[in-house]
């Protein structure tokens, strides 16, 4: 499995749009981006939101946000507001910003309409009932008892629904179609439910609403949507969407389904994204090993790298699972040339330079950005005493180890040579706790005026400057590439990585960190990409790993 990005597929979705303008099916273009307010959006929303945008950029149209909010029970203003701000995150301007609640009086005037013309009718069904009356996908299913009620009464019935008069689950108004119907949807779809819950923006004004496949068309008819794009999961509503505009008499939109997103070692299931926020699994919606939007901001992955991942996934008409190793080679890409770079000891050991003056301290040069000249260059501290990696210093080395071992020498990152001479060591435990190490003073910058070869290059901070720094090392979510497929006898939670989250609370950084600003990103030399939380105080920044340098897992994997 490779990560490396391969050009961008044909899009199909293109040609259609090319085709329909062509035959003069549609003269421009208009799209939306209709999410539903009970969540947050996450890299699979990501991929329908480039969609609509992208299709609407690429012929000079408009794409508005619709919130489907036809659900009160579930959404909240909250998620309006976060839906709003990863869309202009990933960098994309709507056009108009509305709500299918916007046409709940045109809605219930349309069901009016199919009521008046015998193409709808109140059923006191219960919602078992109308599930066993609906039949399978190899039988058909049975008229319910109430499907022949008389124009008035359903008017009646209808009416006393939207007053109030009946309670939660008493009835519901569905469409007459064909209960025979090999599309088990169009077998009398449920058009209206009773739910006495307010809403976030019409309030107690209603306590019946719509549901998604009679709101959706009609909303984006009315909006004059000249292409509907959503996934294959509405393939099958196809046919309902058509039939609900064709009775109405309405603006024909043309629908357009793709495959949806999938990605390896994590769950694009709202459901199931909850789930791992109220059992605790997870910090929050924004905890950066979720999948979300919100998440990957906090985690400090860029909206081009977002962008440019959805853009190399490409449309499809057939689900596949993406490696998200790709994802992640598209925000190291960008990193790689924007972010500056520092010195930071993550699990730190102390090294006293025995040789060195105990007062002095001196100002090296170190590049910002080898891949960016105009960043320019920062000065570093350095003194007696330094920190470096536990993992840079091995007492026993094994083979090919060739960091700072005793009687060995290293270069230090824009400093000098130095050699190990001694070590001291906790008398309990056997741990190494201090290092004792010589200079040659001669070597500043890192290079040996007599042409001697040092093959190792190690990292430092001085630890009289150093700033004590909280780092969150974050891992793959799940242990599996797809969690969807599990044992039968197991779920997805079995499969949560337990290990996806390290806190090293003990971390030594350049003094440049103190002040860290919220979100900024930065590349650890020799260690990733990191991007500081917005847990960051003054004088305490807390840093997020962002990715790795390199694919690690793409190295265990092909071992």
């Amino acid at each position: 499995m490779t990560n490396e990005p391969a050009a961008a597929p044909s899009n199909f979705i293109v040609e259609a749009v090319e085709e329909d303008l062509k035959s003069g099916r549609f003269d421009h273009v208009q799209t939306r981006f209709p999410p539903e307010p009970n969540g947050y959006l996450h890299i699979g929303h990501a991929k329908a939101l480039c969609i609509d945008f992208g299709i609407a950029e690429t012929f000079g149209g408009v794409c508005n946000l619709r919130f489907d909010d036809t659900n009160p029970v579930k959404e909240e203003t909250e998620y309006v507001d976060a839906i709003k701000e990863d869309i202009q995150w990933l960098g994309y301007k709507w056009g108009q910003e509305l709500y299918a609640s916007d046409y709940f009086d045109q809605l219930y005037d349309f069901a009016i309409e199919l009521i008046k013309k015998g193409k709808a009718y109140v059923d006191d069904l219960t919602a078992d009932q109308i599930r066993e009356y609906r039949g399978t996908l190899t039988e058909p299913g049975k008229d319910s008892p109430w499907r022949n009620r008389t124009v008035e009464e359903n008017l009646d019935l209808f009416e006393k629904m939207r007053s109030g008069d009946l309670a939660e689950g008493a009835c519901v108004l569905r469409t007459k179609i064909d209960m025979a119907s090999s599309n088990i949807n169009m077998r009398d779809p449920t058009m209206y439910r009773i739910l006495k819950t307010p809403h976030h923006r019409t309030g107690s004004k209603w306590c019946i609403y719509p549901m998604y496949d009679f709101a959706h068309g009609q909303s984006d008819s009315v909006e004059g949507v000249t292409h509907s794009l959503c996934d294959l999961a509405y393939e099958d509503h196809r046919p309902l969407y058509n039939w609900f505009l064709d009775e109405l008499g309405l603006f024909k939109t043309r629908q357009i389904e793709f495959a949806r997103l999938n990605v390896t070692y994590t769950i694009l299931s709202k459901r199931f994204l909850r789930q791992l926020v109220t059992d605790k699994f997870v910090s929050g919606w924004d905890d950066p090993r979720m999948p979300t939007l919100c998440a990957m901001r906090r985690r400090g992955y860029p909206a081009k790298a977002v962008r440019n991942f959805i853009d190399q996934v490409g449309v499809a008409k057939n689900e596949n699972l993406i490696d998200v190793g790709l994802l992640e080679f598209n925000v190291r890409d960008l990193l790689n040339k924007s972010a500056k770079r520092v010195l930071a000891v993550l699990n730190p050991v102390k090294v006293v330079i025995t040789n060195y003056p105990p007062d002095k301290v001196e100002e090296l040069e170190a590049v910002n950005n080898p891949e960016d000249p105009k960043a320019g260059t920062r000065t570093l501290p350095f003194s007696r005493e330094i920190y470096i990696e536990q993992d840079d210093f091995r007492e026993v080395p094994p083979p090919k180890y060739f960091r700072l071992t005793p009687g060995r020498e290293v270069r230090l990152r824009y400093g000098y040579i130095i050699k190990c001479v001694d070590v001291v060591k906790d008398p309990q435990t056997g741990e190494v706790t201090e290092i004792h190490c010589t200079y040659d003073p001669e070597t500043r910058g890192g290079y040996a005026p007599d042409g001697r070869k040092v093959q190792g290059t190690i990292h430092w901070v001085s630890a009289s400057h150093a700033v004590n720094a909280e780092v969150r090392m974050y891992d793959r979510l799940f242990t599996v590439e797809n969690a969807k497929k599990v044992d039968e006898d197991k779920t997805y939670l079995d499969y949560v990585n337990t290990e996806s989250l390290k806190v090293l609370s003990d971390c030594k950084a350049e003094p440049s960190l103190a002040n860290a600003v919220k979100g900024e990103q930065y590349q650890f030399e020799r260690k990733g990409f990191f991007c500081a939380d917005i847990d960051t105080k003054p004088e305490k920044p807390v840093f997020n790993l962002t990715v790795t340098l390199r694919d690690s897992w793409a190295k265990i994997e092909n071992k």
